[in-house]
């Protein structure tokens, strides 16, 4: 059997453009029911949702079947919990909260074999197929996506030394806790914080690294497209549904 291929690392290696969708929901259905919409990649978050891995398996396995990719965002930079989720299947990871090179390298560290990084070594894993992968040890990190979250003023300093570092394939900007680091909590497009966001996004492209982002504001996912973003999540799973639900029933109690 054949390594699975990754074609959203692949997509954002030939500049084009995917559109995705946050996932928060925590629910394996949920998950079945939008991937099926058509949308390049799902954020699969286990940052700030109550999903453990047993959980998030799940939700891998509802997405399969459809053409989306699916996009696991880890709770932390961590190298036991960014193993574990690996060896479940997900090829694409968004680590949170790296702020220097050094968390950056560390992050690709995790997700490489030795001696390159310190992944620890399973055989019979969902990842290998349950061993069938021929040489998976060997090229596993071909078709891992290496994605990491920019969310302070620190960040922005060292945004091209953390673009810079092998393995790293793309940079998202965090709108909400950049925001939070500069002094606006709460605020997720503020005026004087957007142009920083736009001309950020320009210096991941720049830099020859995928910029991305999550806003449910069309104008703006539209506004950081034409900056160069390669992968934005236009909304989420639980914006939708609590805004559909309170526009459904405004029709009938207003």
């Amino acid at each position: 059997m054949e390594l699975p291929q990754n074609a959203f690392k692949r997509a954002l290696k030939a500049g084009k453009p995917q559109i995705g969708l946050w996932s928060t929901l925590s629910s394996n259905y949920s998950v079945e029911v939008i991937a099926g919409a058509g949308f390049d990649w799902i954020l699969l978050d286990t940052e700030h949702s109550p999903v453990d891995p047993e959980n998030l398996l799940g939700q891998l396995q509802a997405a399969a079947p459809y053409p989306t990719h699916a996009v696991v965002r880890v709770p932390w930079n961590d190298m036991v919990m960014i193993k574990r989720v690996l060896d479940i299947g997900a090829q694409s990871l968004l680590i949170p909260y790296v702020s220097t090179a050094e968390e950056a390298k560390a992050a690709v560290s995790y997700t490489r074999y030795p001696p390159q990084g310190v992944r620890g070594v399973a055989g019979t894993t969902r990842a290998t197929r349950f061993g069938r992968v021929k040489d998976y040890a060997r090229r596993a990190h071909e078709e891992i996506c290496v994605l990491v979250q920019v969310e302070t003023q620190q960040a922005l300093d060292n945004l091209e030394a953390i673009a810079a570092v092998d393995g790293v394939d793309g940079v998202f900007i965090g709108p909400a806790d950049l925001h939070a680091s500069m002094g606006y909590m709460g605020e997720i497009a503020n005026p004087k914080v957007m142009p920083l966001i736009d001309e950020a996004i320009r210096r991941v492209r720049k830099s020859g690294k995928a910029p991305g982002i999550l806003t449910p504001n069309e104008e703006h996912a539209r506004r950081q497209l034409g900056c160069g973003a390669l992968f934005v999540a236009v909304g989420n799973d639980i914006g939708i549904l609590a805004r559909g639900a309170e526009a459904l029933t405004a029709k009938f109690k207003s």
